[in-house]
């Protein structure tokens, strides 16, 4: 293993090679949000002298145990309110200018970390000769507590977060050529919050003109808070954090805050009325971005309809069984007669709801119906609502659909949320992916890792992954599985239900 130096605006990094790949771990892109800094928009970062070693991760944003980084494992020592750092996985440093493909973790606005496994770039840049960066932001309360309401210098806490991302993006601009990267050619991509903050970068102005192609992968431009509901959600944090004002949110300690944090979120789940505002089945989420009318001016579902980055390229898609991962945590055993009743609350009395279901799922049962319905509620509608409200952009969009289903836990949760993410990787054999995958992996596995590899590859490259691109006529949709093939339009009537149509 070699090392290898180079020079950035805040001085001199010390690498080191891996696999063929040159790695640049825990770059800080913007100063320490601590102190009088907590809740405060990010600020450039802090030179240095000498040279700093960038072979270990940074430590992770502030979260209780658990989650996502639980699940997937994570490379990071620690967690700390310091913790904007980002990663290089390069080639070569040299004057290539390859494509750049920017990863935004997912989490929920509460947990993950950019140096979890399943997100190692060596794969992705050695197949596709490309740079990849992955990234760490402020989370939960840190990144996404609205307190614009308490006072104007904190106008930005709620979009904290997505900001910290915009700063990374102007660091890789600044900076990416030394590794080998093309800063005109900068593609963003992220899964589940990830692919939400995706979705909502098209529409923040600090973000605009950083990026250049982007992708989201299960998550869309739903995901936000006015500030009434912000509102409602911070006095429920400050009741479970035990402070009454501002000076008790910045003496708090910042693992008081992530605990405090977690009791709120599981209060929302347990009650999703608590977003203080109407949710329908949407994920309930405790932090999410705010619409606060300046740093994300409208919701960013509207803003793409408006004409907001049409000349971005555009891929999103979802997976077949999304929700079948949390059903891992509800105890299930519907029958017709409660499931009718669950569905009469959301669509109202002699609704065609369960009829279009059963029509493309004749042998499903009620909790098979019910995990379908909230897989669309929370995530392909939306996505589908996000490539309609593109329609007139002036670059393409496109759609795919990942159906492989994994033997993992007893097969129950099939094409769960998050299980195309090592397949994009190319890291079947990392931490926890053969847990998920549901043993040892094969070639059609591998080939279909293969395959979307190329397809993202290609659109970091050119802007196209090589398919039909979206139109409102067929919806051609990308099917990933062990074999591959182009749908159109497919499940239409589930869709038509959410239209209005049927």
């Amino acid at each position: 293993m070699s090392s290898t130096t180079v020079t950035v605006a805040q001085g001199a990094l010390q690498g080191s090679e891996k696999d063929g790949i040159v790695q640049f771990r825990g770059i800080p892109y913007a100063a320490p949000p601590v102190g009088e800094r907590r809740f405060l928009a990010p600020a450039p970062p802090e030179s240095w002298d000498g040279v700093r070693d960038a072979s270990m991760f940074g430590p992770m944003s502030v979260q209780e145990s658990g989650g996502i980084t639980a699940f997937l494992g994570d490379a990071a020592d620690s967690s700390s309110e310091d913790c904007l750092f980002l990663n290089v996985f390069t080639p070569g440093c040299d004057d290539a200018s390859r494509p750049v493909m920017v990863w935004i973790h997912g989490g929920g606005f509460i947990n993950g970390s950019s140096s979890t496994p399943w997100y190692d770039g060596t794969t992705l840049a050695t197949r596709g000769d490309v740079v990849v960066v992955t990234l760490n932001y402020r989370l939960g309360a840190l990144g996404f507590l609205w307190l614009g309401d308490l006072d104007e210098r904190y106008r930005s806490s709620g979009v904290n977060g997505l900001l910290d991302q915009a700063a990374a993006l102007a660091w890789v601009h600044d900076n990416i050529a030394v590794f080998g990267g093309d800063p005109n050619n900068v593609t963003i991509f992220g899964e589940s919050a990830g692919a939400m903050s995706v979705s909502t970068l098209l529409a923040i102005p600090a973000a605009r003109g950083l990026f250049h192609k982007a992708i989201a992968q299960s998550g869309a431009a739903h995901n936000t808070f006015t500030p009434a509901m912000g509102a409602a959600m911070t006095e429920q944090f400050m009741e479970k954090l035990g402070v009454s004002g501002l000076d008790g949110l910045l003496s708090a300690t910042a693992d008081d805050i992530a605990k405090a944090a977690t009791k709120v979120e599981a209060k929302l789940y347990d009650d999703p009325s608590g977003l203080g505002g109407p949710t329908g089945i949407a994920l309930a989420m405790a932090f999410q971005p705010v619409v606060d009318g300046e740093f994300l001016p409208m919701n960013p579902l509207v803003a793409v309809a408006n004409g907001e980055a049409v000349d971005v390229p555009f891929m999103t898609g979802t997976n077949l069984d999304e929700w079948n991962l949390f059903a891992l945590m509800s105890p299930g055993g519907l029958d017709d007669p409660k499931l009718l009743q669950r569905l009469e609350r959301i669509f109202g009395s002699g609704h065609p709801v369960r009829d279009a279901y059963v029509a493309d799922r004749p042998d499903a049962s009620p909790d098979d119906l019910w995990n379908a319905v909230l897989t669309d509620a929370t995530f392909r509608i939306p996505a589908i609502r996000l490539v309609e409200a593109r329609a007139n952009a002036s670059t393409p969009t496109w759609q795919y659909l990942f159906t492989w289903a994994t033997p993992a836990f007893g097969g129950v949760v099939k094409s769960c949320h998050a299980l195309e993410i090592p397949f994009v990787f190319g890291v079947l054999g990392n931490q926890g992916a053969e847990l998920f995958l549901g043993g040892p992996v094969g070639d059609d596995l591998r080939e279909l890792s293969v395959a979307m590899q190329d397809a993202w590859l290609s659109f970091a490259r050119d802007g196209d992954p090589g398919w039909p691109a979206w139109n409102a006529q067929t919806r051609p949709t990308q099917r990933f599985d062990v074999e591959r093939e182009l749908l159109s339009d497919p499940m239409p009537l589930e869709r038509l239900v959410w239209d209005g149509v049927l």
